[in-house]
């Protein structure tokens, strides 16, 4: 699992956002499609394809698409 694919899976799930205005960078919680149908489907993409868990609180304390990796990263071992 690399940052570049991690933030290319996740900016698969913005419809409405190009894909390559996602950075490691991007607060993704001010992106304007944000909000909780987007929320589980971050939880469901990193559970299928990380096989990683992630919880509510780990999405609160996320700011940017790299906080995000990093919590994954850590979870994985």
């Amino acid at each position: 699992m690399t940052l570049e694919n991690f933030t290319e899976n996740f900016a698969t799930l913005f419809s409405e956002t190009n894909p390559e205005a996602i950075t490691p960078e991007t607060e993704f919680k001010k992106l304007p499609e944000w909000g909780s149908l987007l929320a589980l489907s971050v939880i469901a993409l990193v559970e299928d394809e990380y096989d990683v868990l992630l919880r509510g609180d780990d999405i609160l304390n996320a700011q940017t698409v790299n906080d995000l990796f990093k919590t994954v990263s850590e979870k994985k071992g």
